[in-house]
C-alpha cells in the first residue's frame, strides 16, 4: 500500500520545491541584508542589574556601502596605512642591519 506523500499540511508555495542550499540562501540574505535585534535584561527583585541591546546587520560589502555603512575603510587595523608602512620600514632596517639580505620583501 502506497502512503501519500507528507506535503499536504505545508503551504501551497512550498509543496513541490526543491530545499534551498545553503549557499543560495547565504546569496539571498547577502544580496538583501539581515538585521537581527534583540535586548537582554536581568533584574533582580524589580532593579536592573544588565540591559544588553544587541544589533546585528549581515549584508555583503556592497549593500552595505548601499546602506551608508563603511566604517572599515577607516579602520586602521584593517587597512594597510602609515602605521604598518612605517613598520614595514622598520623592519626592513633591521634585516638590513642583520644582514639578512638587502631589506626586500621579495626574499
Amino acid at each position: 500500500m502506497n502512503t501519500p506523500a507528507r506535503t499536504s499540511g505545508l503551504p501551497a508555495t512550498l509543496r513541490g520545491r526543491e530545499p534551498a542550499q545553503l549557499a543560495d540562501v547565504l546569496e539571498r540574505v547577502l544580496d538583501k541584508g539581515i538585521v537581527i535585534a534583540g535586548d537582554i535584561q536581568i533584574n533582580l527583585l524589580d532593579i536592573e542589574l544588565l540591559t544588553i541591546k544587541l544589533r546585528l546587520l549581515v549584508a555583503s560589502a556592497d549593500k552595505a556601502r548601499e546602506m551608508g555603512i563603511d566604517w572599515w575603510e577607516g579602520d586602521p587595523f584593517l587597512s594597510r596605512g602609515k602605521e604598518n608602512g612605517a613598520l614595514e620600514d622598520r623592519l626592513k632596517r633591521l634585516e638590513q642591519a642583520a644582514g639578512l639580505g638587502d631589506g626586500s620583501r621579495g626574499d
